[in-house]
C-alpha cells in the first residue's frame, strides 16, 4: 500500500478491530512515520452519528483551544478580521470566539450548527477572504489528507488545527488511546515528519508544540507561537489546567485587552431573520 502523504511506500504496521466487527490494517509510511488505515470502508457506517459518543472531551477542547487561538490571534495576525472554524461541528467553538469579540463563522458539511446557526459560512459571500482558519480534531479524519489539505489550502492561507502526534516511545503501538477503535473515524495519524512533509509541500510554514497544535502558515513568525519547550504527556490530560495557566503567563494573555462581545449583535441579527 501506497504512503497516502507521500505516495511512498508502508509497512504493514498492525492489525486491530475497528466498530468490534472489522478486522482492519494499520500501515506506517516509511518515510515520515504516518500511520493509515487500509481502505476505509466503513465510515458510512461510522459517521452515522457526527459527533460520536464517545467525544466527551468536546466542550473542555473548545474551552482551551479558544484560550490558544485567541492568544494567536491577537499577537501574530489582525484579529479584527474574519475567521472560519472548518468543520466545526455545532459551531460551538464559533460561538464561544463570537462572545470574545471575534469574528469567527463555521462550517461543517456533516454537522447541524446550532450554536451559530446565522454566522455560518453559507450566509457568506463565496469570495469572503478569511485571515485565519481553524480546523481542530479533523486531520485524523482524513481518508485522503492531500486531496482534503490541498483544497483547503488552495482558499485559506493559514489554518491552525489539532491532532496528535503518533507517540514515538509507546509499546506496543496499537494501544495507543487515539486511535478509538471503537467508533472507526480516525483513519489517519501523524508524526512530526508528515506535517513537515506537507507544510513543504504546500509552502506553508508549519509550527507545533510537538504534541497536538499546529499551524500552518504562509507568514513567517519571529518565534513559535507555541513556545520551544515541549510539555510531556498528553495536553489535554494529566494536569491541564495549570498547563494552560502557564501558556497564559508565558504568552501574555493576560494583557489582551477584552474585546466587545458579538454577542449582542448576533442576537439582533437572529430576531431580524426571526421576525
Amino acid at each position: 500500500m501506497q504512503s497516502r502523504i507521500t505516495g511512498g511506500d508502508t509497512e504493514l504496521l498492525f492489525k486491530a478491530r475497528v466498530l468490534s466487527k472489522y478486522d482492519v490494517c494499520y500501515y506506517r509510511c516509511l518515510e515520515t512515520g504516518f500511520i493509515q488505515t487500509e481502505n476505509p470502508y466503513w465510515l458510512e457506517e461510522a459517521y452515522s452519528s457526527a459527533i460520536t459518543k464517545l467525544d466527551v472531551g468536546l466542550v473542555l477542547r473548545n474551552q482551551n483551544m479558544a484560550v490558544i487561538t485567541e492568544g494567536l490571534l491577537y499577537f501574530n495576525f489582525d484579529h479584527t478580521k474574519k475567521f472560519l472554524d472548518y468543520a466545526g461541528g455545532y459551531g460551538l467553538f464559533t460561538r464561544m470566539m463570537r462572545d470574545k469579540g471575534y469574528d469567527f463563522y463555521n462550517t461543517d458539511i456533516y454537522c447541524h450548527n446550532i450554536f451559530a446557526e446565522y454566522q455560518d459560512l453559507s450566509q457568506l459571500p463565496a469570495n469572503t477572504n478569511f485571515e485565519l482558519v481553524t480546523a481542530f480534531e479533523v486531520l485524523e479524519h482524513l481518508p485522503e489528507p492531500m486531496a482534503a489539505l490541498k483544497d483547503i489550502f488552495d482558499k485559506y492561507d493559514n489554518v491552525l488545527f489539532s491532532t496528535e502526534i503518533v507517540p514515538k516511545d509507546l509499546q506496543p503501538l496499537e494501544n495507543w488511546w487515539y486511535f478509538i477503535y471503537e467508533t472507526g473515524q480516525h483513519v489517519s495519524f501523524y508524526t512530526e515528519d508528515s506535517l513537515t512533509f506537507i507544510a513543504k509541500k504546500f509552502n506553508r510554514q508549519l509550527y507545533s508544540n510537538g504534541i497536538n497544535v499546529h499551524l500552518f502558515s504562509k507568514k513567517v513568525l519571529s518565534t513559535n507561537p507555541f513556545s520551544s519547550k515541549r510539555h510531556k504527556g498528553n495536553f489535554f490530560m494529566k494536569k491541564i489546567r495549570a498547563k494552560f495557566e502557564r501558556y497564559e503567563r508565558r504568552n501574555n494573555l493576560n494583557k489582551i485587552p477584552q474585546k466587545p462581545s458579538l454577542m449582542p449583535l448576533d442576537m439582533e441579527e437572529a430576531k431580524k431573520r426571526l421576525l
